[in-house]
């Protein structure tokens, strides 16, 4: 599976940004996927994710009521709708697909796929 994230780049704080990410080579509607993060010096770390069916959907207490995930199966798309950004949300955005579908799991290492990452920069 190939991964391609899109969407990120330079707002101010305050503002908003709509990652992307698009899957090719298998049936992207068996995955569930996530967005992970990280920033320069830390460690990368869970910011959402979303099972396969969109049933299931989980959240870092830290973007909580400010991302929202969702996706497209039929474009095999997953997106993540990032309002309200802060400095601290400055980052490289990973997409990530596991093929256990159904639970979203805030683990890196459970995630068998990943993308080549977005560089979100949010300016005080």
């Amino acid at each position: 599976v190939q991964l391609q994230a899109s969407g990120g780049g330079l707002v101010q704080a305050g503002g908003s940004l709509r990652l992307s990410c698009a899957a090719s080579g298998r049936t992207f509607r068996k995955y569930a996927t996530g967005w992970f993060r990280q920033a320069p010096g830390k460690e990368r770390e869970f910011v959402g994710g979303i099972s396969w069916s969109g049933v299931t959907i989980r959240y870092a207490d830290s973007v909580k009521g400010r991302f929202t995930i969702s996706r497209d199966n039929a474009k095999d798309t997953v997106f993540l709708q990032m309002n309200s950004l802060k400095p601290e949300d400055t980052a490289v955005y990973y997409c990530t697909l596991k093929t256990e579908p159904y639970s979203v799991s805030i683990v890196p290492r459970e995630y068998q796929y990943w993308g080549q990452g977005t560089l979100v920069t949010v300016s005080s």
